[in-house]
């Protein structure tokens, strides 16, 4: 396959991991997920954007973040984790669809009694608007068609009283082939084998997340291209005494 050239969107593909699963598949399959978007600087993006929104916040309030779409919840592991090393309290809301990957999360994040398991719809969050300091997501976005992708954005902006951080992939042909080299050298399962390079087909490029973006009303979305890692943050940070 070449490099150069655009690629045109998988808009109908369907991952294993939007289907029932064997649990031992779904398990690795999350597993591997975890393990890649800390290799390849994923959960390091989404920490960093997370962080800048609540610097403001005063050290002796505890912080709210809502991860939407947790997976197996190593987002919220990882700001946990920075939390406690910097002194901060926090509570993470880590909100998936399938109960079955709630499951899995659960015995992941034992540990962790900062992390509060949520079931609920990406694009009809279960929760009041303004309630949550910081609302993420990560690798959620290319499993959504454009309308829901559009509620999606604005779901989270509601419920945001600091911002949103949105991480997704870029889509093309480049991280095409990065991505199913390393789903060739770092795992066996045939779920991630699948849906890694699938996930690229599926993922937006940065001209039609902005749009997404205008379509939700949000024009003042930053979004920032990771090049090297093949990634993408929409941020939006409200300004302070106005909810939108």
């Amino acid at each position: 396959m070449g490099l150069r050239g655009p690629l045109e969107r998988a808009e109908h593909a369907v991952e294993m991991l939007d289907r029932p699963a064997p649990l031992a598949d779904l398990t690795q399959c999350l597993a591997d997920v975890a393990r890649l978007n800390a290799m390849f600087g994923g959960t390091r993006i989404t920490l960093l954007e997370v962080k800048r929104l609540i610097a403001s916040v005063p050290a002796g309030r505890a912080v709210t973040v809502l991860d939407v779409g947790t997976g197996g919840g190593d987002i919220p592991r990882a700001l946990v984790r920075w939390a406690r090393r910097a002194g901060r309290s926090i509570r993470v809301f880590a909100l998936d669809r399938d109960p079955q990957t709630l499951e899995i999360a659960a015995r992941r994040l034992v540990a962790y009694p900062e992390i509060v398991l949520v079931r609920g719809d990406a694009v009809a969050l279960p929760v009041r608007p303004a309630s949550i300091d910081v609302v993420l997501s990560a690798l959620t976005l290319h499993h959504l068609q454009p309308e829901q992708a559009v509620e999606h954005l604005a779901e989270m902006d509601a419920a945001a009283r600091l911002g949103f951080v949105l991480n997704d992939l870029i889509r093309s042909r480049l991280a095409y082939a990065a991505v199913w080299v390393a789903t060739r050298l770092f795992t066996r399962n045939r779920m991630s084998r699948h849906d890694g390079p699938l996930s690229v087909r599926r993922a937006y490029v940065p001209a039609e997340v902005r749009q997404l973006c205008e379509k939700a009303g949000l024009f003042d979305a930053r979004l920032r291209v990771h090049g090297p890692l093949m990634r993408q943050c929409a941020v939006r940070r409200k300004r302070p005494g106005r909810p939108g």
